[in-house]
């Protein structure tokens, strides 16, 4: 055997008599030591020789690598013999099989002098404690993988609820939590925390509900874990858990049915941005007055059908799947909705394109996107028999739906609000309105700069108790208020509004 390869050497003296070795290796087996590295380089100087940790394929593990003999090591990785010896004048070498759970390994020692009873000794144990670790370690990734396959499986679930399909959802939850989705109605919340202990945040959340949730890691937000739960104590658990930590806070939706998940997730991170100002870093949706509560149902309806009736003509799943991802796309960033619902931001922006073309309108007229969001929000409480027969006699229009008196002092009592300030912020946030939610545009028109345009549409939110700057029922909302009091012009959707 020519050469000698002593790279992996770190110690040049052997290990110490007696047990002192055997203690210098047990270390290796203490958790901050369990490194299959380690220990073969520590074996290269225990018996100062070189040492190869390799496969059943010949990929080296660890150590430096040493001409084998392959039909030797092939039938030491069959299970043919379980240790071999080899000497010449100038090499003698150990091989010795390791054999962890998946897969057998073979652990070779080369060096110059014979081996004499204490280096082979050594050499034998120190293979069991290889096997130890490599036995600890692929149970270790198992374990990595089982959470992360139960990781991904809970998201798909979460992604199936975001789109309306609560049977399918039903059916994946079956498997491994029998009873998860055995309700209607649910709560969503979303734990807010530092990213960096966003895990282990998950894991008490977990915990905390005793698995009888939906816990998710919201695959838009870093910091965001999501929980969807049908059981009324889960908000107790999660206000105990938000309290033992300084740096949580905690959101949480009205109860919503399992088909409106994405509502609900909508209310509980706009109640999360109020929890940051709350001493007890808590807070739920406050179920206020919604202008859509106002408007004379049976016309509301009709109205509703009318302006999604081109999408009818699809198949039944494509027409779901378009309406659920503009849902989503009208309350989130293309970015982020498309994180929560699994696909591409493009395949987001395509899909939302395709409801532009078939409504005939622009979604960069904030306008619209609130007059569709309205549409969208009253059909989803809608079933398909409804669509089609009950409001087929409704002829009112958006512009009558807006008027009436109900709507009309609902508005002006929002937007009033406004008035009592001498910074006269009304009028910067209609202009912002009107150019799309532009700063730029908007201190162009207004002869200011952007940023006094971001600070005063801002100043208005804790006002409005509404967020504005990003997108949602809030701002859609303040819109509508607009459009009701005739701040702003009408859109025209598909000439049935």
């Amino acid at each position: 055997m020519a050469g000698r390869e002593d790279g992996n050497r770190q110690r040049e003296t052997p290990a110490g008599p007696g047990p002192a070795w055997a203690e210098e290796l047990l270390e290796h087996l203490r958790p901050a030591g369990r490194d299959v590295r380690r220990v073969v380089s520590w074996l290269s100087g225990a018996v100062r020789g070189s040492v190869a940790l390799q496969d059943a394929a010949g990929n080296l593990m660890a150590g430096t690598r040493l001409p084998l003999d392959e039909d030797l090591v092939t039938d030491i990785t069959a299970g043919r013999i379980a240790s071999a010896a080899w000497e010449s004048q100038e090499r003698h070498l150990r091989l010795v099989r390791v054999e962890p759970p998946s897969h057998t390994c073979v652990l070779a020692v080369s060096r110059d002098s014979p081996f004499d009873r204490r280096a082979a000794d050594v050499v034998t144990r120190t293979a069991q404690v290889i096997e130890l670790l490599l036995a600890a370690r692929e149970s270790t990734a198992a374990g990595h993988r089982l959470r992360r396959a139960t990781s991904d499986l809970r998201l798909a679930i979460l992604q199936l609820l975001m789109v309306e399909d609560t049977i399918a959802a039903r059916r994946v939850a079956a498997g491994l939590w029998p009873g998860l989705l055995d309700a209607d109605t649910a709560c969503v919340y979303v734990v807010e925390s530092d990213p960096a202990v966003r895990d282990r945040i998950a894991e008490e959340c977990l915990d905390s509900t005793r698995e009888d949730a939906l816990v998710v890691r919201c695959p838009a937000m870093e910091g965001h874990v999501i929980v969807v739960s049908l059981r009324d104590t889960t908000d107790e658990a999660l206000r105990s858990l938000v309290g033992r930590h300084p740096d949580l806070f905690l959101g949480g939706s009205v109860r919503q049915s399992l088909a409106r998940t994405a509502t609900a997730y909508g209310q509980a991170v706009s109640a999360l941005a109020v929890a940051h100002f709350r001493s007890g870093k808590t807070a739920v949706y406050a179920e206020r007055t919604h202008p859509e509560r106002l408007m004379d149902p049976e016309g509301l309806r009709g109205w509703t059908a009318r302006v999604l009736r081109p999408l009818d003509t699809l198949p039944h799943h494509t027409r779901a799947e378009l309406l659920a991802t503009t849902r989503l796309g009208l309350e989130f960033t293309a970015v982020n909705a498309a994180k929560v619902l699994g696909v591409s931001r493009n395949t987001v922006r395509a899909r939302m394109e395709r409801v532009e073309a078939l409504l005939g309108t622009d979604f960069a007229d904030l306008t619209v996107r609130a007059v569709v969001h309205l549409a969208l929000n009253t059909q989803i409480g809608l079933s398909d028999a409804q669509f089609t027969h009950d409001t087929a006699d409704s002829a009112l229009r958006l512009s009558d739906l807006l008027s009436g008196p109900a709507v009309r002092t609902w508005a002006q009592d929002l937007l009033g609000r406004l008035d009592q300030g001498s910074r006269n912020p009304r009028r910067t946030l209609r202009t912002w309105i009107s150019a799309g939610g532009n700063a730029e545009r908007a201190a162009q028109a207004l002869g200011i700069h952007a940023q006094t345009v971001r600070e005063h549409v801002r100043s208005t939110e804790p006002v409005l108790e509404r967020q504005l700057l990003a997108a949602g029922t809030d701002l859609y909302e303040v819109v509508l208020a607009h459009l009701a009091v005739g701040d702003l012009d009408l859109p025209v959707l598909h000439r049935h509004d």
